[in-house]
């Protein structure tokens, strides 16, 4: 698997990039309350949801910018930044879906992707290996979706504001969501050459003999 610079540096739990991340996870259940409100009677409280999912991307940039500005990258980090990434992509997805914003097979699109990175992290436990750290292209392809949800959920208004919200919305979310399926295909392309090479080893008789 590709090897990014966050090799564990420390073992505390309480370090402030791990608050920030554990922070953006509070945020999710909140974010997902806030932008279904107005199904269930509520007022329209877009213009807060639109706040969290701005900290969000925010405490995402920060937390690992000041871990690896201050030599705090833990284990516990390296599984909670992708694992918040995740929860926004899919609390935002069924938000939007539930709205009407977002159409029902862009989101069985990027949930079907979500399924099969599911499926190779399955294949690299069994083979005794950690899950796939996020790659450059997959970070890119995060920052395009979390760009293209709130101006989606901008654009669902009247004005020029919402209609150039939709054109830009609608733009990022292409591009995140191409990125999004390339980053997972490259994913299962380096589970397949690792799982090969291991077969490979555990064939190959010790020592080079027949």
């Amino acid at each position: 698997m590709e090897v990014q610079e966050t090799r564990v540096q420390t073992d505390r739990v309480l370090t402030i990039p791990n608050i920030l991340s554990m922070a953006r996870l509070a945020g999710v259940p909140l974010f997902l309350w806030l932008i279904l409100r107005p199904e269930f009677g509520g007022p329209n409280s877009d213009g807060w949801a639109l706040l969290v999912l701005m900290l969000s991307g925010i405490s995402d940039y920060l937390d690992g910018k000041l871990a690896r500005r201050w030599n705090q990258i833990s284990g516990l980090g390296r599984l909670l930044d992708p694992a918040a990434d995740r929860l926004y992509i899919l609390s935002t997805l069924l938000g939007l879906t539930w709205r009407e914003i977002l159409p029902l097979w862009l989101t069985s699109v990027l949930l079907a992707r979500e399924l099969v990175l599911l499926v190779m992290v399955g294949i690299l436990r069994r083979h005794g290996y950690p899950p796939p750290q996020v790659n450059f292209l997959g970070k890119a392809a995060t920052f395009n979706l979390m760009y293209a949800f709130p101006l989606l959920l901008l654009s669902d208004g009247s004005g020029w504001l919402a209609s150039l919200a939709a054109i830009f919305g609608w733009a990022f979310a292409g591009w995140g969501t191409t990125l999004y399926w390339w980053a997972g295909i490259l994913y299962v392309v380096q589970v397949r050459r690792l799982v090969r090479a291991d077969n490979h080893d555990r064939l190959s008789p010790p020592n080079g003999r027949p």
